[in-house]
C-alpha cells in the first residue's frame, strides 16, 4: 500500500493544486481515464468544503489529503479539524441564519460528492471530519517477453 500525504494551508488557491496532485496519483494507481474528471471534481469539492470549514471556524491547521493506493482500489481521504457537535450536543436556542447558510452549503457539497463517487464515507466529530472516497483500479498490463 502506497500513500501520498498532502497538507496545505486552508486557502482556496491551494484547492487546484490538490486536484491536480490527486488526478496524477489516481492515474498512476490505475484509476480508469474516464473517471479522472470525477476524481478531480470530487477532490476539489471535498477540499473546498474543508477550506470553508477551517476559515469559518478560524482554524489555522492545514487541510490534510491522503492518497492511498491499495491492491484493487484507490482512496482519497480529505480531513479537516473543524469540530462538529453531535445531534445531542447542540446548544439550546435557534440556530442563526448564517449557520443555516453554512449547513446548506455543506449539505450541497456532500450531495455533489455523493453524485460523483459511488463509494463515499463521511465522518465528523468534536475533533474534525473526514471524507473518504474510493474508486476501483485496474492492474497495469504486464508485457510478455
Amino acid at each position: 500500500m502506497a500513500t501520498v500525504e498532502l497538507r496545505f494551508s486552508a486557502l482556496p488557491e491551494h484547492v487546484r493544486t490538490a486536484r491536480l496532485v490527486a488526478a496524477a496519483v489516481a492515474r498512476r494507481a490505475g484509476v480508469d481515464e474516464a473517471v479522472l474528471d470525477e476524481v478531480r471534481l470530487a477532490v476539489g469539492e471535498a477540499c473546498t468544503r474543508a477550506v470553508g470549514l477551517h476559515q469559518s471556524g478560524g482554524i489555522t491547521a492545514p487541510v490534510q489529503v491522503l492518497l492511498i493506493e491499495e491492491e484493487k482500489q484507490f482512496s482519497i481521504e480529505v480531513g479537516d479539524e473543524a469540530p462538529r457537535s453531535t445531534p445531542g450536543d447542540r446548544a439550546s436556542g435557534a440556530p442563526g441564519e448564517e449557520h443555516d447558510v453554512e449547513t446548506e452549503e455543506d449539505e450541497m457539497g456532500l450531495a455533489v460528492i455523493s453524485g460523483l463517487v459511488d463509494d463515499v464515507e463521511v465522518s465528523a466529530g468534536e475533533h474534525g471530519g473526514q471524507i473518504r472516497m474510493t474508486w476501483p483500479t485496474t492492474p497495469p498490463a504486464v508485457a510478455l517477453p
